[in-house]
């Protein structure tokens, strides 16, 4: 046999071994057994959905090997879990509080009787977490239930009231709820009262084959039948059982599907107020009413619902959803608002479709830095840009100095940002676009084209717009301008890392030197000099500083360096940021020129062909291809250096 076929039925002997090596089946007698040596077994719902979160583990900020995280929460305890990290980025906070909810919950507290309800704008990713909170119950361990039972319940509930306390103590579980009518008929009938003979079994978790995860979709108002939660009598039973009989019953509802587990509200204040009530008895008394003429029953789901902003406001408006209201657990879902977690969106929505065309550098930025700026409110504290990077935890620099200001209060001015905004569907939208448009490749210059005509096209508010508009044709043109010249001083400057370095060390110095009134001691002829005070001006024009204030910049760099070696920590030149930004650009004016004639000529002389070749070749280092290089090389001499 091919060794291929071989390895494929290994797989499914492997996995077909481990699925079965969960399954089981007994009395309940041998089912006791199970639940005193593992009282775990007998968890609620809440306590099941917390357990598969934290099945993935759970640390804290401070222990993440991001500095940038670090910096932006401090000291706020926020946890970072894994369940959701590796699929949703930029809201831990958000997470922090969902997981919280099923923690308490899962502690039998009141929000155990409460319903999770998502609230955000669309493409946010609600319907996304619910989706992983589905997954999650999938991936554990099947629950252990009564055999036939249409809604896979617990087997305690076998055990008569007058025995539970001493079972519970026996046990150490909690026990609640009660039979459900299907059940109750068949231990009277089938098994005459003999509870502990009662078949158990496994029952895995399944969303396709409705096990333990229950959907509700917006149901049309004018045809809000409760079945759909509930269940029905069976009308094709009728003939062989009276509509008493609780065979005739077909317990296929919402939350019977979702019992021991999940329950879905998909849009949920699309439904009248009347059909919610059904949902408010489920999570505050546990009992939704049975169909036909059987009394109730007790369910065990974990309910969540979810629908925009405006629906919300909509329903807390009317003052009759008061009671609604108070068994509501609300939770925000904005839209990410870091630069680095907004391209991770894109970047995974891109590796799960089929595009592989070349993607330039900085493209998935600059789509991402619209995404966010679009999502910002404005502060005279500071420009957009600038609360853009302070948000993505970044050194900002104006005037040689670092940007202090408090992000923390920067948000708590802006209590509705991640609320309104471009959505990440339009954006992948424009993306996926410019791919189609371009097979050779895509860069900023297609991305940002294709937004801005999608844009036009768009059915917004005018005001809206033209806001938009202005960012992507004013804002980011010049933020890419900046980066563009970065990205050609780079590749044209050989060795950039190593001249910036050089110029570091340099600076240091004569900085050094003037700071404590010594010479510099020159490195090659071992001459004493003094201090190169045009040079360090040159420097530190770049970020304009000049006059007095070059003084205090010189002794804040050495001090800061200063306290960095005492660390332990490595110096160099991307140490300290204003300093950085400082040699970049000393750099970068150093080069300006040539760059400007060589990518500006129309015709090139040997020299600036193998100079212009040597740039290609530079960008070519840096993730471009031979297409989006030259791209970018005429969108520079278009609009870098004008003459």
């Amino acid at each position: 046999m091919p060794q291929p076929t071989s390895a494929f039925s290994d797989l499914i002997e492997k996995d077909r071994a481990n699925r079965q090596s969960l399954e089981w089946r007994g009395t309940f007698l041998e089912y006791l057994d199970k639940v005193k040596a593992d009282p775990s077994l007998a968890k609620l719902a809440h306590a099941r959905v917390y357990e598969a979160i934290l099945a993935k583990g759970v640390r804290e900020v401070t222990e993440s090997d991001d500095p940038k995280l670090k910096r932006l929460f401090g000291d706020e305890p926020i946890k970072i879990y894994p369940f959701f990290n590796e699929e949703f980025f930029g809201i831990e906070r958000t997470v922090a509080q969902l997981v919280r909810y099923f923690h308490s919950a899962s502690l039998h507290g009141e929000e155990s009787r409460q319903v999770l309800y998502l609230m955000g704008p669309v493409g946010a990713g609600k319907s996304s977490l619910i989706e992983r909170l589905k997954r999650g119950l999938e991936e554990g361990s099947p629950v252990l239930a009564i055999e036939g039972c249409p809604m896979a319940e617990e087997p305690l509930h076998l055990i008569p009231k007058h025995l539970r306390p001493e079972f519970e103590k026996t046990l150490n579980v909690h026990i609640e709820g009660e039979l459900c009518p299907v059940c109750r008929y068949r231990l009277k009938e089938e098994f005459q009262g003999r509870y502990e003979d009662v078949p158990i079994t496994t029952v895995p978790f399944s969303r396709h084959e409705r096990r333990g995860v229950g959907v509700v979709p917006p149901v049309d108002p004018n045809n809000q039948d409760t079945s759909v939660l509930i269940g029905s009598v069976d009308i094709s039973k009728l003939d062989t059982f009276s509509e008493g009989d609780p065979r005739a019953l077909d317990l296929n509802g919402a939350f019977n599907v979702g019992n021991r587990g999940m329950t879905e509200f998909i849009e949920v204040f699309k439904n009248e107020p009347e059909y919610l009530h059904t949902m408010i008895t489920a999570t505050q008394e546990k009992f939704i009413p049975a169909p036909g003429r059987h009394g109730t029953v007790y369910v065990d789901t974990s309910i969540v619902a979810h629908s925009n902003e405006a629906e919300w406001q909509r329903f807390r408006g009317d003052p009759t959803n008061e009671a609604i209201l108070d068994r509501i657990v609300m939770v925000k879902v904005p839209y990410n608002l870091r630069l680095t977690e907004e391209m991770k969106i894109y970047q995974k929505l891109l590796d799960q479709s089929e595009f592989r065309a070349h993607i330039a550098p900085h493209t998935l930025e600059i789509a991402a830095m619209f995404a966010i700026l679009s999502r910002l409110e404005p502060t005279n504290k500071c420009d957009l840009m600038t609360k853009l990077r302070l948000y993505n935890s970044e050194e900002v620099v104006e005037k040689g100095k670092t940007v202090r200001a408090n992000v923390r209060e920067l948000q708590d001015d802006a209590r509705r940002e991640g609320m309104f905004g471009i959505s990440p569907r339009f954006i992948m939208k424009a993306i996926d676009n410019a791919l189609t448009e371009n097979p050779q490749g895509i860069t900023p210059i297609s991305v940002r084209e294709s937004l801005i005509r999608m844009l036009k096209a768009a059915d917004i508010a005018d005001d809206t717009k033209k806001h938009y508009l202005e960012i992507l044709q004013d804002t980011l043109h010049k933020v890419y301008l900046e980066m563009l010249e970065k990205e050609i001083t780079k590749a044209f400057v050989y060795s950039f890392e190593e001249q910036a370095e050089t110029l570091f060390q340099n600076y240091l110095d004569h900085a050094e030197a003037y700071v404590n009134k010594t010479r510099v001691k020159d490195r090659n002829t071992g001459e004493e000099l003094q201090p190169d005070e045009g040079f360090l001006k040159s420097v530190e024009e770049q970020i304009a500083v000049v006059g007095s204030s070059a003084q205090g910049f010189r002794q804040e760099v050495m001090a800061y360096l200063w306290a960095k070696s005492r660390r332990g920590e490595r110096v160099s030149y991307k140490s300290y940021e204003p300093l950085k930004e400082a040699i970049e650009r000393k750099l970068m004016s150093s080069v300006r020129e040539m760059s400007r004639i060589i990518t500006k000529a129309r015709t090139r002389d040997e020299e600036q062909i193998k100079k212009y070749n040597d740039l290609v070749h530079g960008l070519l280092e840096r993730g471009y291809n031979e297409y989006s290089a030259e791209v970018v090389l005429k969108y520079a001499a278009n609009n870098l250096w004008k003459d």
